[in-house]
């Protein structure tokens, strides 16, 4: 069993919002996996797929970012998920707009849904893909930025790092290792 989390913010007024990366990226996974986010439990949005045969289910935490963590650690639970079976999707203004970086585990750096996460089930050892929105042409406090509308001109930029961020959440579902997955999706 593997758990997908894509962190954003349940309203309409965050869709497009930076904040709300992980929640595209886990969508477009859903798409290609031909599921849809149908029901609702542990306070979070799921979508079920199968991918090779194992069961995989996909989430979007409706807490908003800050709680993320209760909802990842109730779908845990349900669903008697390891760690290493949890992968997390999320923005991260620390990369450059439109890079993923995967890693297999790490701290929670800036972000607070991160954090949110770790301090719930208690483990930083879980593997994660940051997607990169940082954009040098635009001087606002974090805050303001990460809760902006990604501008028209960079949804090509969002949509393919959303892309490759799905087909690297499906590499992983499918019994990759988190370290070939990386091998092959952190080349950008």
């Amino acid at each position: 069993m593997y758990l997908i989390v894509g962190l954003g913010n349940p309203e309409k007024k965050y869709e497009t919002t930076f904040h709300n990366m992980g929640f595209l990226a886990v969508g477009e996974a859903a798409s290609k996996l031909d599921v849809k986010f149908k029901k609702k439990e542990c306070e979070a949005s799921v979508a079920e797929a199968f991918v090779g045969g194992e069961k995989v289910l996909l989430a979007r935490p409706m807490t908003y970012m800050n709680a993320s963590g209760r909802a990842v650690k109730q779908l845990m639970a349900k669903y008697k998920v390891d760690p290493l079976h949890l992968l997390v999707v999320y923005d991260d203004y620390d990369l450059p707009k439109g890079k993923i970086r995967i890693r297999s585990c790490g701290s929670a750096g800036t972000h607070n849904g991160m954090r949110s996460i770790i301090g719930e089930i208690g483990t930083s050892e879980f593997p994660r893909i940051r997607i990169g929105i940082r954009d040098p042409e635009v001087a606002v406090p974090i805050i303001q930025y990460v809760l902006s509308e990604i501008r028209k001109d960079d949804y090509p930029i969002f949509a393919a790092a959303c892309d490759a961020a799905a087909e690297a959440s499906i590499a992983f579902a499918r019994g990759e290792s988190i370290e070939n997955v990386m091998n092959e999706y952190n080349k950008n």
